[in-house]
């Protein structure tokens, strides 16, 4: 067993979900993330919690959406329902055999797929309200993500290692030091009605007054590393360019440029993969809103991966999710898709209410 996955365990279950006897949980993983699985087992086990693996087989996977006819595919799981709306915990691993299992699917299946998976992201956001139920996504270094992000196995291990702080002497006490940095941020953040964001590519309007900024401090997804808010649904105007492929289930757009008017993409382009982009946008009306606007905070990913739980936190970049927001945040916005687009700032700007307040990917902190 890999000497991190111990740290790893213990972080989950002690940290980002706080598990106590009683509880019950269900774990989602991949086939190849075994080893953590057993891990948090141990852990889970020790603390009085009571655990359930739900294994992803993406060969599976693949032949249900090529096979099952349509109608079908867009009918959600009732028992996957059923499990979000019951269990204490839940703890998704991202891993797996293949990195893109959507690959390849003709647009009215992959729009069936989504429709199905859009009914689990309501009833998740819809439990999502509830205290008493704790969540958590997390990474495992797999070959698979490894060969996604370009890099070695090692080069990948070492990389997540450090992006959820595994090599410090104690990484729950070190989560909870960037926990306490990103709530003055946050906080800040709070003070302001509208952001206006000038990057290469870009000049986009957004209004957030009277929305909560959250502080995604690891306990929700770990790594953690950014500050998130929903914008006003009908307020984001202007344009924006993504330097990132944007990445959905697996199915890979680039050069992703959307103009917005009175809050809804009004005009979509993409250099590469633009048609699913636009099936993905017509999946229902809120697909073409914004429900997330969210600033990386995690300086320990030095690099693009194509894996989004990571991407999205990493320190120096935006990102913008397409779709259904939090109602936890204020966001009203719904919709079967949540589509996390990432854009760098190393060479942007950030106004809050006409203030300088972000300049070459770092927040100015004597100014918030």
């Amino acid at each position: 067993m890999a000497w991190w996955i111990q740290p790893l365990s213990r972080l989950l279950a002690e940290y980002c979900v706080e598990a106590w006897r009683g509880d019950q949980a269900v774990i989602l993983a991949g086939l190849d993330a075994v080893p953590l699985v057993r891990g948090l087992y141990r852990e889970l086990a020790s603390r009085g919690t009571l655990p359930l693996a739900i294994y992803r087989d993406e060969y599976a996977m693949d032949l249900v959406n090529r096979l099952a006819p349509p109608e079908v595919l867009a009918t959600p799981h009732r028992l996957m329902e059923h499990l979000v709306k019951e269990m204490d915990i839940l703890i998704s691993i991202r891993s797996g055999l293949h990195t893109k299992p959507l690959t390849g699917l003709p647009p009215e299946r992959l729009q069936a797929v989504t429709t199905a998976q859009g009914r689990f992201i309501e009833v998740f956001m819809e439990r999502d309200k509830d205290p008493g139920f704790r969540w958590t996504a997390t990474i495992y270094p797999s070959l698979s993500l490894a060969q996604e992000a370009g890099l070695s196995p090692v080069e990948f291990e070492d990389l997540v290692v450090e992006a959820l702080k595994l090599g410090e002497p104690d990484p729950v006490e070190a989560w909870r030091g960037q926990a306490e940095w990103q709530e003055k941020i946050a906080s800040a953040l709070g003070r302001f009605d509208e952001i206006r964001i000038v990057a290469p590519g870009t000049d986009l309007t957004l209004k957030v007054g009277g929305r909560t900024w959250i502080n995604d401090d690891g306990k929700k997804n770990m790594p953690g590393g950014e500050v998130f808010t929903g914008p006003v649904e009908d307020s984001v105007e202007g344009h924006i360019e993504f330097d990132y492929p944007s990445i959905w289930r697996g199915v890979e757009v680039e050069g992703v440029r959307l103009v917005f008017k009175r809050g809804e993409v009004v005009e979509a382009t993409a250099r590469r993969g633009e048609e699913a982009l636009k099936a993905l946008l017509s999946v229902d009306e809120g697909a073409r809103r914004v429900g997330e606007l969210a600033f990386g905070l995690n300086y320990g990913i030095r690099r693009y991966t194509k894996i989004i739980l990571l991407d999205e936190k990493i320190g120096g970049t935006m990102h913008m999710a397409l779709g259904a927001g939090y109602p936890s945040i204020g966001s009203v916005n719904r919709s079967k898709i949540h589509w996390d687009m990432v854009k760098s700032l190393e060479e942007g700007v950030v106004y809050g209410d006409g203030d300088v307040i972000y300049r070459n990917g770092r927040f100015i902190e004597e100014v918030l």
